[in-house]
């Protein structure tokens, strides 16, 4: 049986205990508020951005396109690259590793619909083991424009496309240019989830890194570089050693003394998972690098999720007098950054109502990340360090 004196201390430790924990998380609230509204002026600001487009300057552009097997829309992706309003040269190169690759079929028939624009390259540098780069660093598919861009297979763009990236180029100042991506997803539940994180989660806290600082890195869906720049950072070789190659590429070129700009062309990029165990393994490989990256900023950005947030907070500390108010507010920012994220990006699809579910599910994700560094990549399997 406890003492008097022993069940005193308990109750005073157990009082300090849950204090500590409201505490903390009413702050962790506060400060999921601050960044929601940070959000919502970095979009804002982004969304109130125009498209420019070259006229006079119209360098050489080289698209390299690594391909990897089928993927659903793969014709429409490629072939919107290919068919660009663009005039001066430029050139769209495939990079597949065999003839055997089941993507070679609409390789092969784009490159007979535009034949003086698309190239095709077959191998792979074994010696990378970033298997995208290693895809494209070969003798074949050599670039031979000025501008250089690096673009995923997934991603959809108008016929502008061109036109934008070389605007970000009129300054010599500027040593690589990258676009934000808005998601295209199909039917499916995992699906719209996973667009609801690259446009509501993901691209949000883009513009505020922006905000903040300089941009110091790219986003792989759309990376480009001038070639001499791309040269002096040590090329393509430079990039194959992680599988964070748009990462890389932004350090080496900001750490060479030049500007990467955002452009404000937005791409497409597909959400093709139709189950959810599917969605929580790819987001949670984006987990473990963006950790890996950057851990001190990755392990504060829970703080991104302020509804969830402020829920747990007034569940456990029951007060409603500045509870209920923190949690409204949280809410209504929420939906703030949702609706200025379809303006900006030029989405049309609306899942407002899925927006709790998405916000849990993510900070999930962030919990899970932290119990592995292996992560699974076009069938293979990594650690990242």
């Amino acid at each position: 049986m406890q003492s008097p004196k022993t069940a005193s201390l308990a109750r005073r430790t157990g009082s300090w205990l849950i204090n500590t924990i409201s505490a903390f998380l009413f702050l962790a609230a506060v400060g999921g508020v601050v960044y929601l509204a940070l959000a919502c002026v970095g979009v804002a600001a982004f969304a109130r951005r125009r498209v420019q487009l070259a006229s006079a300057f119209l360098p050489r552009i080289s698209i390299l396109k690594p391909i990897a097997g089928f993927e659903e829309g793969l014709y429409e992706n490629l072939r919107s690259c290919c068919d660009q309003d663009y005039g001066a040269f430029y050139e769209v190169i495939f990079a597949l590793r065999a003839t055997d690759d089941s993507a070679y079929g609409i390789v092969e028939r784009l490159a007979a619909e535009f034949p003086s624009i698309v190239r095709v390259a077959l191998g792979e540098n074994a010696a990378m083991s970033n298997p995208k780069i290693a895809n494209l660093a070969k003798p074949s598919a050599e670039p031979r424009g000025e501008i250089v861009v690096i673009a995923d297979s997934d991603i959809r763009v108008g016929r502008r496309y061109l036109s934008a990236i070389a605007a970000s180029f009129v300054s010599e100042g500027v040593g690589a240019t990258t676009c934000l991506y808005a998601g295209m997803p199909n039917t499916s539940l995992a699906a719209r989830l996973g667009a609801l994180q690259i446009d509501d989660g993901f691209i949000p806290s883009v513009l505020v890194a922006l905000m903040l600082g300089k941009l110091r890195f790219c986003l792989g869906a759309t990376m480009a570089v001038r070639r001499r720049v791309l040269a002096e950072i040590g090329g393509l070789e430079a990039l194959g050693a992680g599988i964070a190659d748009d990462h890389k590429l932004g350090e080496l070129v900001a750490g060479r003394g030049y500007e990467i700009e955002l452009s404000r062309y937005v791409v497409r990029t597909m959400v093709p998972e139709t189950r959810l165990d599917a969605l929580w393994l790819h987001e949670l490989r984006w987990a473990r690098t963006h950790f890996a990256l950057a851990p001190t900023g990755y392990s504060f950005s829970f703080l991104t999720y302020a509804v969830p947030l402020a829920l747990v907070c007034l569940a456990f500390s029951k007060n409603l007098a500045w509870g209920l108010p923190l949690l409204a507010l949280a809410i209504a920012l929420r939906f703030a950054l949702h609706r200025l994220t379809r303006r900006a990006l030029g989405v049309k699809n609306d899942d407002a109502v899925l927006t709790p579910f998405r916000d849990f599910l993510s900070l999930a994700i962030w919990v899970a990340s932290f119990f592995s560094r292996s992560v699974r990549w076009r069938g293979r399997t990594y650690t990242v360090e």
